[in-house]
């Protein structure tokens, strides 16, 4: 603890340092033009000993405007150890030159160790998020502050993630042999309609049930990883609600359908089931990370990822969102929801969408809530109604 705390106060200059920058947000296109043309290592390296402290300096700012008694929790401290000792390594290629020979080759190996590192991020500050509200219950002022810095700090981590697997899969030996088509992690002529039916017979009680393929394949230059991730969550999903309301069901189980739209802008994939719905107001909470009733997940080797926490809907949320789409869940009580994943239909407009740490970012943490302007009626007297009856007698 005293060693992490004394490596805090002697990195915090350069935290400090590298937060005033902004991230350089890239999009689909300018990924694979590089990766495609003029893959050159040098380059790679010159803008990531950069950019990955910049984007690591931004989030580890943000972490330390939460509340002290979630800063506490063991598992967010571990978080912040991972970070601090990233952001450490990255800084030993300062002023180191790409022309030394062994500058590229050491850089690409601290790469992967920091990817390794990160894995498993997002399971771990669940925990820690676990951890505070058994000890501290839920505050909605603390839950609106921890959900807005959870959509920023794991869209951080898409981010840098999506850039050390560029740099690693272009110039490393992480190159999959089974796609030699893909510029890194981007598939330039990604068939939307084969991922989905390929995602469709990944669930046993749906395989056989045919997909009925467009005249022309729809394709997008995209992240197939990316993909997967949305899908699989909202496959699991519907096919869940589906087999537990119509188990029992002498029709037999309802078909969830799915539908690949190309426009002009948007390419949208649409996932609909008869699973009985979600009401209104718990579509919200769908999306809430601290709203999660699970109990609590085992964080030991060969665990699910993010089984049990509740967040694989936010985290498709901000797949989806990264290069300017979205997620969104339609549902009607007691029919069925359709959720759809909307994408950007041009690459060039695929741009990363990053958080900034800024004024705007500080001043979100620490504004108290105003009161609501609009009427509640859980907070309105039982007996008010009759009240205003009898004045009016």
């Amino acid at each position: 603890m005293r060693i992490f705390l004394s490596l805090l106060k002697n990195t915090n200059p350069k935290i400090e340092y590298y937060s005033r920058f902004s991230p350089s947000p890239l999009s689909i296109k300018q990924f694979l033009d590089f990766g495609r043309e003029n893959a050159c290592e040098k380059t790679s390296y010159m803008f990531l000993r950069k950019e990955l402290p910049v984007r690591l300096a931004n989030t580890m700012r943000e972490v330390n405007l939460l509340p002290d008694n979630l800063l506490s929790q063991p598992s967010i401290r571990l978080v912040q150890k991972w970070y601090m000792q990233s952001f450490v390594e990255l800084l030993d290629y300062e002023n180191r030159k790409p022309e030394d020979p062994h500058t590229l080759n050491d850089f690409l190996e601290i790469l992967i160790e920091i990817r390794n590192r990160h894995n498993d991020v997002v399971p771990t500050m669940a925990q820690g998020v676990i951890e505070y509200k058994e000890k501290f219950g839920f505050d909605p002022f603390s839950s609106s502050n921890i959900q807005y810095f959870l959509d920023r700090f794991y869209t951080n981590r898409i981010s840098f993630r999506m850039l050390i697997n560029q740099h690693t899969l272009l110039f490393g030996n992480d190159t999959n042999p089974a796609h030699p088509k893909h510029i890194g992690s981007i598939d330039p002529t990604c068939s939307v309609a084969e991922v989905v039916s390929g995602e469709f017979q990944n669930f046993p009680v749906i395989q056989g049930r045919k997909i009925k393929a467009p005249k022309k394949p729809i394709q997008v230059v995209y992240v197939p990883s990316h993909l997967f991730h949305m899908l699989f969550e909202l496959f699991k999903n519907s096919m869940r609600a589906t087999v537990e309301l119509h188990e029992n069901s002498a029709e037999g189980l309802p078909p969830v359908k799915a539908r690949v739209t190309l426009g002009k802008e948007d390419l949208s994939i649409k996932i609909s089931d008869r699973g009985g719905g979600v009401p209104l107001r718990k579509i919200d909470r769908l999306f809430n990370y601290m709203y999660s009733t699970a109990p609590t997940p085992s964080l030991e080797p060969g665990a699910v990822p993010l089984a049990g926490f509740g967040y694989g809907l936010p985290i498709s949320r901000l797949y989806a969102r990264y290069f300017q789409g979205d997620l969104k869940l339609y549902s009607m009580e007691g029919v069925g929801t359709d959720a759809v994943i909307y994408l950007k239909a041009l690459s060039s407009e695929s741009f990363e969408r990053l958080p900034v740490f800024n004024k705007s970012a500080w001043r979100h943490y620490k504004t108290s809530p105003e009161a609501d302007d609009w009427s509640n009626p859980s907070k309105e007297p039982r007996d008010a109604s009759k009240s205003i009856y009898k004045a009016n007698r």
